[in-house]
């Protein structure tokens, strides 16, 4: 393979990039669990303050990515990135804001040079960022795309069992049917068919829609959007080469006859999305932001600074966002 290709291929076979995240949350010490239990399977590189992690945390500090295989085998490998304090778990102290921002953009830069396979995001304190350094992105995904170059991304969240994208995300719910327009569902669907041909290896993508109204607005006796857009929206999709299924009730799309029908369930909105994933597997799931130029993973937690620095934060979710994004470089580099 040559050209853009051949990084890609090169990238896949090196280690994720894990960032440090909010040093006060629980992120640190979810990393060197991590790595205790992803040493001998997937070896990655946290880019961070040593300071910062667990006390007797053994380290292993490299200079590239792709000094992790050998290094992860004893210790946890680090790319040093150097804070202006010292941490307090469960205090973030607006000093350190800057680091935690350029340790996003420095995790960046090394996928996109190709020396790192992909980027595993360790939550982050939007408040804290915000007022230690005027951090001017309302979170980790629009940063991303910014640095990525894009203005348009979806949220994906995936585990063994399901995989859901909800079209509107953190808005109030009399705002959903304001911002769900046909633009933004038809991008949605177009962008997350592309990232499972790309990203998960699935070359002909099945699509389950979901149906804004109850019972899918039963034939308008519940709500129209479904009839008088939503269902032709769909069909003109269909007619480009996508397999569409819907609009569905969404009552009825996450029993597992259901499930078996599709690769993805496109959700009109938030808790209809996230309530069934995190039902069926509330500690695994997996933040994926769809769209990007280089594959990025997140634990679908936050930064639990009511438990930092207690051992009690859960490193389920961290380990499976490891896994996938090594899944999905290989994917990507396969395409």
């Amino acid at each position: 393979m040559t050209g853009t290709g051949g990084i890609l291929a090169s990238a896949a076979s090196l280690p994720p990039v894990l960032t440090c995240g909010e040093p006060a949350g629980i992120g640190p010490e979810i990393a060197a669990r991590a790595w205790d239990r992803l040493r001998g399977t997937l070896p990655f590189a946290w880019i961070g303050d040593p300071r910062h992690l667990p006390a007797g945390t053994p380290i292993a500090e490299i200079a590239t990515p792709a000094e992790a295989a050998r290094a992860a085998e004893t210790a946890l490998p680090v790319l040093r990135h150097d804070f202006p304090a010292a941490t307090v778990p469960g205090c973030p102290d607006p000093a350190n804001a800057a680091g935690v921002i350029a340790v996003i953009a420095r995790a960046v830069a090394l996928v996109q040079s190709g020396a790192a396979s992909a980027v595993v995001t360790a939550p982050i304190n939007k408040k804290a960022l915000k007022d230690g350094a005027g951090f001017g992105y309302p979170g980790h995904t629009e940063y991303l795309a910014a640095l990525g170059g894009v203005d348009r991304v979806v949220m994906m969240l995936a585990c063994d069992t399901l995989r859901v994208v909800p079209v509107t995300i953190h808005v109030a719910l009399s705002e959903v049917p304001k911002q769900l327009t046909p633009e933004l569902l038809a991008r949605t669907i177009r962008i997350t068919a592309e990232a499972l041909r790309s990203d998960f290896g699935i070359m002909a993508p099945r699509l389950a829609v979901a149906g804004l109204n109850p019972h899918a607005g039963e034939g308008g006796v519940m709500g129209t959007e479904e009839l008088t857009w939503i269902a032709p929206l769909i069909a003109d999709l269909r007619a480009e080469g996508l397999s569409l299924l819907g609009p569905l009730p969404a009552d009825t799309m996450f029993h597992p006859e259901a499930r078996a029908q599709y690769d993805v369930a496109i959700c009109m909105y938030h808790d209809q999305a996230l309530i069934p994933i995190k039902t069926l597997d509330f500690s695994r799931g997996v933040n994926v932001t769809l769209g990007l130029p280089f594959v990025r993973t997140s634990p679908d937690h936050g930064t639990a600074l009511d438990i930092a620095g207690q051992g009690l934060a859960d490193v389920r979710s961290t380990v499976e966002a490891l896994l996938l994004a090594g899944r999905m470089a290989r994917a990507r580099a396969a395409t």
